[in-house]
C-alpha cells in the first residue's frame, strides 16, 4: 500500500506532461503519419525519466531543491543573471503559458457534445484548480491528480485497445526510429512536450524529504506508465483523416467505434487539460519557493507569497479562457517558449549532478551523462528550430530548410558542450583533489 501510494503521489509527474499539448502533438503525430514516430515518444519517455531522476536525486542528497541549488551554485555576474532569466522564465512566463493551453484544452474536451458555456466551463474549472491548490497541501494534491491520470489513462489506453492497431505496424514504429519527410517538427515536438522544464523544479521540490529508492520506484513507474498513456493517446490520432482538430478527433472516434468513443476521447481531453491546470500553478509555486526562501519558513503553502504565484499562473490561464481564445495556437507557444527555456535548465541541472561539491558520491554515472546529453543535444535543437520558426512567422518570412536549422543546432550544441564538459571536468578534479 505504501508503493501504491508512492506511485499515486509521482503520478503529478506524468499529469503535468500529460496536458492538451501532448494530446494536440501526439494525436497530429498518428493522423499525419501513423504509428511511425512511436519511438520518439519512447525516446522521450527515456530522457524524461533521466532528467526527472537527476532534479529529484538533486533534493534528496541536499535537502534542497533544485532551484535554490542552481541560485547558489551558480550567481554572480552574467551566469547569474543568466540563472534568474532562465529560472524565472519557467516560472512565471513558462508555466502561465502552459496554463492558457491546460485551461482551453481543459474546457475544449468538456464542450465536445455539450451546450455550455465555454467561459462558464473556464470558471468551473480554474474553480477546481483553485479550490485543490488553496486547501489541500502538495500530498493530497499529487494524489487527486494520480487519480486524474488514472482516469485519463484508462480512457485513451481503452480507446487505443478498441481501435484494434495493427500490432506489427506499432512494434516497427516503435523500435525502428524513422523520419518521414515533414516529420522532424513533431518528432522535436513529441520530445519537447514530454520534457519539460517546470516538471524538473516541481519533481525536485517535492522529493524533499523523501528516500531515494522510493522516490526512484514511484517516479520510474510513473514517468513510464505516463509515456504508456501518450503512445495510446498517438494510436487514437490514427483515426483521424484529413486536418487534425479536437472536433474531427472525437468525430472520426464517433463514427468507427460508435458515440462512446468520442465522448471518452471528451472525457480524457478534459482529465488531461485539468490535471496539468493544476500542476503548472503548483510548479511555479515550488519552484518560487526554491528560489526565494532560503530555509526561513515564509514561504510555506499557506503564505500569500506562495499563493500570490499560483493564484497569478492559474490566472493568466483562466483570463485567456474567458477571452474565448483559439486552444491549439496558444499550446503551439507553450510548446515553443519550453524549447527556449529547457536547454538552459538542462545544462544547470548537467552540471549540478556532476558536482562532488554538491553531490557527493551521488554525482551522475557515465551512461547517465551519456543520455543527458543527448537530451541537451535535442532540447537545443527543439529551442533552435521553434524559435526561428516562431520568429520567421511574426515578420512574415519563410523559416529555413530544416537542414539549415539542423546544422545552426548541431553548432551552438558544440559551442555550449565545451564550456560544459570544461566546468564538468574542472569540478570533479577539484573535489577530487580536496578528497585527497
Amino acid at each position: 500500500m505504501r508503493q501504491l501510494l508512492n506511485i499515486l503521489f509521482w503520478s503529478v509527474i506524468a499529469a503535468a506532461f500529460i496536458g492538451p499539448g501532448t494530446v494536440t502533438t501526439a494525436a497530429s503525430s498518428g493522423t499525419r503519419f501513423g504509428f511511425t514516430l512511436l519511438w520518439a515518444l519512447i525516446f522521450s519517455t527515456i530522457a524524461c525519466l533521466v532528467l526527472q531522476e537527476a532534479s529529484a536525486r538533486v533534493a534528496v542528497v541536499t535537502g534542497k531543491p533544485l532551484a535554490q541549488v542552481i541560485r547558489h551554485r551558480f550567481h554572480g555576474g552574467i551566469v547569474g543573471a543568466v540563472v534568474l532569466f532562465a529560472v524565472v522564465g519557467a516560472i512565471v512566463v513558462g508555466c502561465a503559458a502552459y496554463e492558457a493551453g491546460n485551461i482551453l484544452g481543459s474546457v475544449a474536451g468538456a464542450s465536445i457534445g455539450t451546450d455550455i458555456s465555454p467561459r462558464i466551463l473556464t470558471l468551473v474549472i480554474g474553480g477546481v484548480a483553485a479550490l485543490l491548490l488553496f486547501f489541500g497541501n502538495t500530498t493530497f494534491v499529487a494524489r487527486a491528480l494520480g487519480a486524474l491520470v488514472a482516469v485519463m489513462g484508462l480512457v485513451f489506453l481503452v480507446t487505443a485497445c478498441v481501435i484494434g492497431p495493427d500490432l506489427g505496424h506499432v512494434v516497427q514504429g516503435a523500435f525502428v526510429p524513422a523520419m518521414p519527410k515533414g516529420a522532424s517538427l513533431l518528432v522535436l515536438g513529441l520530445i519537447g512536450t514530454t520534457v519539460v522544464p517546470y516538471n524538473l523544479f516541481l519533481g525536485s521540490g517535492i522529493a524533499l524529504g523523501q528516500r531515494l529508492r522510493d522516490v526512484r520506484i514511484g517516479l520510474s513507474v510513473a514517468v513510464v506508465l505516463g509515456g504508456i498513456i501518450s503512445m495510446g493517446i498517438l494510436v487514437v490520432g490514427t483515426t483521424v483523416t484529413g486536418d487534425f482538430s479536437f472536433a474531427a478527433l472525437a468525430d472520426a472516434l464517433s463514427q468507427q467505434l460508435g458515440k462512446w468513443a468520442g465522448l471518452f476521447f471528451a472525457i480524457g481531453l478534459f482529465a488531461a487539460g485539468l490535471s496539468s491546470a493544476i500542476t503548472a500553478p503548483l510548479a511555479a509555486a515550488i519552484t518560487a519557493r526554491g528560489l526565494f526562501d532560503d530555509d526561513g519558513g515564509r514561504w510555506h503553502e499557506k503564505s500569500p507569497m506562495y499563493r500570490a504565484v499560483w493564484i497569478l499562473v492559474l490566472g493568466v490561464g483562466v483570463l485567456f479562457g474567458l477571452i474565448h481564445v483559439k486552444p491549439i495556437p496558444i499550446i503551439i507557444f507553450a510548446q515553443a517558449l519550453n524549447g527556449v527555456v529547457l536547454p538552459f535548465v538542462a545544462i544547470f541541472l548537467v552540471l549540478v549532478v556532476n558536482d562532488r561539491r554538491v553531490m557527493a558520491n551521488r554525482i551522475n554515472g557515465a551512461a547517465a551523462n551519456v543520455m543527458t546529453g543527448v537530451v541537451v543535444a535535442i532540447t537545443i535543437a527543439i529551442g533552435v528550430t521553434k524559435t526561428v520558426g516562431a520568429a520567421a512567422a511574426a515578420f512574415g518570412a519563410t523559416p529555413p530548410s530544416q537542414n539549415v536549422l539542423w546544422i545552426a543546432s548541431t553548432a551552438m550544441t558544440v559551442v555550449v558542450a565545451l564550456p560544459v564538459i570544461r566546468r564538468v571536468r574542472v569540478s570533479r578534479y577539484k573535489s577530487k583533489g580536496a578528497d585527497a
